[in-house]
C-alpha cells in the first residue's frame, strides 16, 4: 500500500482552480432555487385547485427522480430541440429545478406553521394578500426553517460533484483528471473531500451564527 500525498502537491493548485466553479454554482443554483421554491410554495397553498395540482406534480416529478438524470436529460436531451447547452448552465438549471421543489416543501410547512391568527387578523384590517405573505408570513416562517433551508443548502453543496459527468471543470472533476494522469486516485479524490467538508463546516458555521442572531432579536 503506497499512499504518497507529496505526489500531488504540483496539483493542488490546478484542483483548487475549480472551487471557484464549484462557489458559484452553488451559489447561482442556491439563489434561483430559492426564489422559485418561493414560487411553488405559493402555489401549493394557493386557493386555486388546478396550480396546487400543478406545483404538486412538479414537485413528486423533481423529488421523484435521480438528480443526475434531470441534469443529462438537460445537458444531452434538451439540445435536440433547442440547440447546444454549456455545461455550467445546464448545471444550474438542473439544480436549480430539483432544489426548488425540494425546498418549496420546506417553505411551504414553514408557510402553514404560522398561527392562522395573522393572517386573519391582516385580513380583517383590510391588508392585501401580496403584501400579508411579504411582511408578515414570510419572515416568521424564513425563521423558523432556517436550520432546514441550511440543510438543503449543505445538500446542493455536496450534490454540485455531480457536474462531473457532464464535464464541467469543477473540484471533483479536477481531482479526477489528476488521479487519471498520475495513475493515482486516492489522494486526490480524499483533497477534493476535504474541500467539500470545509465549504460544508463553513455552512453550518454561518448558519449558526445566523440562527443565534435570530434568537437575540426576538
Amino acid at each position: 500500500m503506497n499512499i504518497d500525498f507529496s505526489a500531488i502537491s504540483g496539483s493542488i493548485p490546478f484542483i483548487l482552480g475549480g472551487l471557484g466553479i464549484t462557489l458559484k454554482l452553488v451559489a447561482l443554483s442556491a439563489l434561483f432555487g430559492f426564489t422559485w421554491a418561493i414560487v411553488l410554495a405559493l402555489l401549493k397553498i394557493s386557493r386555486i385547485k388546478p396550480l396546487n395540482w400543478l406545483a404538486d406534480f412538479y414537485t413528486s416529478i423533481f423529488r421523484g427522480t435521480p438528480l443526475v438524470l434531470q441534469l443529462l436529460i438537460i445537458y444531452f436531451g434538451l439540445p435536440q430541440f433547442i440547440g447546444t447547452i454549456e455545461p455550467y448552465w445546464a448545471a444550474v438549471a438542473a439544480f436549480t429545478l430539483n432544489s426548488g421543489a425540494y425546498i418549496s416543501e420546506v417553505i411551504r410547512a414553514g408557510i402553514l406553521a404560522v398561527d392562522k391568527g395573522q393572517r386573519e387578523a391582516a385580513m380583517a384590517l383590510g391588508v392585501p394578500y401580496n403584501q400579508t405573505m411579504k411582511d408578515i408570513i414570510l419572515p416568521q416562517a424564513f425563521k423558523n426553517i432556517l436550520p432546514a433551508l441550511v440543510n438543503e443548502f449543505i445538500t446542493l453543496t455536496k450534490e454540485s460533484a455531480i457536474v462531473t459527468v457532464i464535464g464541467l471543470g469543477d473540484v471533483m472533476r479536477r481531482s479526477y483528471q489528476v488521479g487519471a494522469d498520475m495513475y493515482k486516485y486516492f489522494e486526490p479524490l480524499l483533497f477534493a473531500g476535504l474541500i467539500y467538508y470545509i465549504l460544508v463546516m463553513i455552512l453550518t458555521m454561518i448558519g449558526k451564527l445566523i440562527e443565534r442572531r435570530l434568537r437575540q432579536s426576538d
